[in-house]
């Protein structure tokens, strides 16, 4: 009976890793050669700044932003965004970046398909110096903002209306930067 009873826990935990596994899926990755036409930085340059953020795709299928963050002529922000396109977030899904830092704090940034200048929903993420983490944020957790600043009456994400993803920096740390992404998934509750 508790040979049984083993088996039976036991197969049940791999049909919900399973099904943990299956419910990831895939919102860019960096493999293909298209990938690098799928994104644009943007920078402080838009306001007079003069941070440098780069991006590129490496040999190892992955997006490095890079450059140098400037606080001269009251800039201070580099970031890269994905081109919009019609992303199917959903409520209650989770985003799962996988990211490798050098130790500073940057922002996971949700766009929506709006007309409202400088908005995004945005989340902090603390990179480890050097080091690959996964890091998951589920859309309720996003606060919206604008030029950087809180926006209370805005309300939660509207999935549906989320059409970019990208990484800001602008820590008010000046110098150089690094951030590389492995890939971007949304996990969604199985239903």
């Amino acid at each position: 009976m508790r040979r049984t009873y083993l088996s039976g826990c036991l197969a049940l935990l791999m049909v919900t890793t399973a099904m943990a596994e299956d419910s990831l899926i895939p919102l860019f990755d960096f493999t293909g050669v298209e990938a690098v036409k799928e994104w644009q930085a943007v920078n402080d340059g838009v306001m007079g700044g003069v941070s440098e953020g780069r991006f590129k795709i490496t040999d190892a299928k992955t997006m490095e932003f890079f450059g140098t963050l400037s606080l001269a002529n009251n800039g201070g922000f580099a970031s890269v965004r994905s081109k919009a396109k019609k992303l199917d977030l959903e409520k209650g899904d989770t985003l799962v970046v996988k990211i490798r830092g050098d130790g500073r704090e940057y922002t996971l940034n949700l766009y929506p398909n709006r007309s409202r200048t400088a908005f995004s929903y945005r989340a902090s993420v603390q990179t480890k110096k050097d080091e690959w983490i996964e890091v998951k944020v589920p859309l309720d957790e996003f606060e919206a903002t604008s030029f950087g600043r809180v926006v209370r009456e805005a309300g939660p994400v509207k999935p549906e209306e989320i059409s970019s993803v990208g990484f800001l920096l602008g820590d008010k740390k000046a110098g150089p930067f690094k951030l590389e992404v492995e890939s971007i998934k949304v996990e969604r509750s199985v239903k």
